[in-house]
């Protein structure tokens, strides 16, 4: 059997998550983090901070200082919750929706591209992998923190 680890190392790199950047969209560099904070704030709507901070399991202090550099960007904006002040509710702007889509666009096309080397089986199959693994992630106890 294959060395598991290697193999995920490959594929971390391979994917580029060990880049200090992971795209240029709009004429803007944007890191791996901004990206995925961006991803989830579309995909959510109208997230409290907290929300987006448990889905990235991100802690709540270092994804506030992420959340001030997306809106000195000018790509999200904050504002209190309805339904209790004191929560912030997450929004992208008009320029952070068309960062997002061009991110959205061009991973898109990134993964096509990657998956033409497979024929239709074989696509099929790895997307099932990935599901499965995404499920037994979900339900592990040492899941998003290595295990020592």
């Amino acid at each position: 059997m294959d060395n598991k680890r290697d193999l995920f190392q490959t594929l971390t790199r391979r994917f580029g998550l060990l880049n200090k950047n992971c795209c240029t969209a709009e004429g803007i560099e944007i890191s791996t983090v901004h990206s995925h904070i961006l991803y989830e704030i579309e995909k959510q709507h109208s997230p409290t901070m907290q929300q987006i901070a448990d889905t990235l399991a991100i802690d709540v202090t270092t994804f506030s200082r992420q959340i001030q550099t997306l809106i000195k960007m000018q790509l999200v904006s904050k504002s209190p919750s309805l339904d209790d002040k004191r929560f912030y509710n997450l929004s992208l702007t008009a320029e952070g929706q068309k960062l997002a889509q061009s991110i959205e666009t061009a991973m898109n096309a990134y993964l096509d591209e990657i998956f033409s080397h497979m024929n239709e089986f074989e696509q099929e199959t790895v997307l099932r992998s990935i599901k499965l693994l995404n499920s037994a992630m979900a339900k592990s106890s040492v899941c998003c923190t290595p295990y020592l």
